[in-house]
């Protein structure tokens, strides 16, 4: 049986682990849950109906330092209610005009039990 901390979202095959992969580091679980933190839309997970960004409703917001302001200010609220753990040390929101309907988050984190400094980059496209 393969060992690890949380299953590797998506879900996918995997030779070594068997049926699914797993994350077998803090990091990569930790990476994970803010991921799926920022693509996650509020009421789309059971029983945590205020949990997520909702990333992908906002590319449709006019491109505007406000909305980038609302989407970054939403990303430190739900790290800091739901990936206590987490402390964000810089989130930098990319869009050009040439595609409107598409954002690059960028992210600077770290995990002050583990000492674990690490960076994300997650690219929404709507």
């Amino acid at each position: 049986m393969a060992e690890g901390l949380s299953p590797s979202l998506p879900v996918r095959m995997d030779i070594i682990d068997g049926a699914y992969g797993i994350n077998k580091t803090m990091s990569q679980m930790a990476a994970q849950n803010l991921r799926m933190g920022i693509l996650t839309s509020p009421g789309e997970r059971m029983m945590y109906p205020d949990f997520g960004v909702g990333i992908k409703s906002a590319l449709f917001e006019p491109n505007t330092s406000s909305t980038t302001s609302t989407i970054r200010e939403r990303i430190f609220s739900q790290v800091a209610k739901y990936l206590p753990y987490i402390k964000l040390a810089d989130v930098n929101i990319y869009s050009t005009q040439e595609s409107p309907n598409k954002v690059t988050i960028s992210i600077r984190y770290y995990i002050p039990a583990l000492n674990i400094v690490s960076d994300l980059t997650i690219p929404v496209t709507g």
